[in-house]
């Protein structure tokens, strides 16, 4: 996926003017928050799980290397391979070449954002290839020639009428009627034409939700089914997957498991987990011949030590996304790259540098949600106040921002001044909006009023409410 990140604040406006993705979104985000809520709910012990959880972590990435060595010597001893990718380019060559050696020609795709973020695709693509993606998102988004906007539901913003038309247009032999749009007529035609696909696929590749150092097994969790038979059905399966995915024990991913499902689609599980170890045995029925994992860092490993270390905590389940009201309203393209909402707007600046994606920072209200839901307790916003304070350091801000933080930093370092200022403005504010007591224009503002008022200030500030009510004077 080529980042468009530069692009943010037209995609944004792009975004709020498009009234069927406005439509769809409202009806997604919703359904994501009630279901985790009463998933969260219904376990009494998921704070404690979830605190567990943040220590396994930092643990294992205080123990990085020890884990990733001992993830590859037990992939070995299974009859597998672990191929190291520095960068993106690196994989998507090594999965290139894996492909090429294996003699086929069609490759099955399960849902992975690091294959996203290879541009995987592209790549097999120029090597000859026939790529297949088998999640119905991932297809849907295929199809219509789009990146994914959502890390676990990458078609969020379309609707069914959308996609119906779309399977009309894209299938030639399509069962589909003119006004067939249920979930269970559109489910019902992707799968037959992805079965064709599973029966003649030469290579599967599929990402990795957890990483077992203990046994070299990779765990893999889906709601289709398609990731299993994407692996298990093609002669090679390759595993794609970041560095940070390893977890020491099988006991810590069940672990993380309890926290995912719930987290992501508030499901105490997911349909289908599965856990990969090595290739086919002799004693087994079906299986690839071949076993791969190839881990990309790009800059993850960089991350150590640094105050965005506990970014690696992150299992990639999307709650951030699903209840920051910044996504909420523009969506996953907007943000221009593999990763959307919060935990892109963190982790995206750190890969592709903060001159390219100087807005993803500003992304937020900072309201603190995310990090209030988040399975993992990755301090987001503090992360992107980070950001935005080396956005300042190095001049990458706007001027006007600039010359406004120095003039209310000015300001602000005299109490007497600052108070008499406050006094002056919200005085004025009050009389321009008279008996309304609403703005609908605002000087140097315009952007916040353009589709909505500003209350206007109205009785004392907040210093003098605070001194009256310990009983002194304002």
């Amino acid at each position: 996926m080529k980042p468009i990140t530069h692009q943010f604040g037209a995609n944004v406006r792009k975004a709020l003017g498009d009234v069927t993705l406005q439509k769809a979104l409202g009806r997604a985000k919703q359904g994501f928050i009630l279901k985790r809520s009463k998933a969260v709910e219904a376990l009494p012990e998921f704070e404690a799980i979830r605190a567990t959880a943040k220590a396994i972590k930092d643990h294992t990435l205080a123990h990085l290397d020890h884990y990733l060595e001992k993830f590859e010597a037990q992939v070995a001893a299974s009859g597998g391979q672990v191929h190291w990718a520095e960068t993106p380019a690196d994989l998507a060559r090594i999965v290139t070449e894996i492909a090429r050696t294996s003699g086929g020609r069609k490759v099955l795709k399960g849902k992975s954002m690091i294959g996203e973020e290879a541009e995987v695709n592209e790549a097999l693509a120029e090597a000859g290839f026939e790529a297949i993606e088998t999640d119905l998102g991932e297809y849907i988004i295929q199809l219509a020639h789009e990146p994914p906007s959502h890390i676990i539901a990458p078609a969020i913003h379309k609707t069914r009428e959308q996609i119906g038309d779309l399977f009309r247009k894209s299938h030639h032999d399509s069962r589909l009627g003119p006004q067939q749009n249920e979930v269970a007529e559109l489910v019902t035609e992707a799968r037959r034409v992805l079965r064709g696909h599973f029966v003649s696929g030469d290579v599967g590749i599929t990402g990795g939700n957890f990483l077992v150092a203990e046994t070299g097994s990779v765990v893999l969790v889906t709601n289709e089914g398609n990731g299993d038979l994407s692996a298990t059905l093609p002669r090679v399966h390759i595993v794609t997957a970041s560095i940070e995915k390893v977890v020491p024990t099988l006991e810590d991913a069940t672990t993380m498991l309890r926290l995912l499902g719930r987290s992501a689609s508030g499901q105490e599980m997911s349909v289908y987990t599965t856990l990969f170890t090595g290739p086919r045995r002799a004693e087994d029925p079906d299986g690839p011949n071949e076993f791969h994992v190839v881990l990309l860092d790009n800059g993850r490993s960089k991350m150590l030590g640094t105050e965005f270390q506990e970014m690696l905590r992150c299992i990639k389940c999307g709650a951030c996304l699903n209840h920051c009201p910044v996504y909420g309203t523009v969506g996953g393209h907007a943000y221009g790259w593999v990763y959307p909402g919060p935990m892109g707007s963190v982790l995206t600046p750190l890969m592709l540098g903060l001159k390219e994606t100087r807005d993803l920072p500003n992304a937020s209200t900072l309201c603190g949600r995310c990090e209030a839901v988040c399975p993992m307790s990755i301090p987001l916003p503090r992360m992107l106040r980070a950001h935005r304070t080396e956005q300042h350091r190095k001049g990458l801000d706007a001027q006007r921002q600039r010359f406004a933080l120095m003039a209310w930093g000015f300001v602000a370092r005299r109490p007497r001044l600052y108070r008499l200022l406050m006094g002056f403005n919200a005085s004025v504010l009050a009389k321009a909006a008279g008996r309304t007591g609403r703005l609908s224009r605002l000087p140097f503002a315009k952007a916040w009023t353009f589709d909505r008022d500003l209350p206007a200030p109205q009785g004392q500030g907040f210093v003098s409410a605070w001194h009256k009510q310990r009983g002194g004077s304002p």
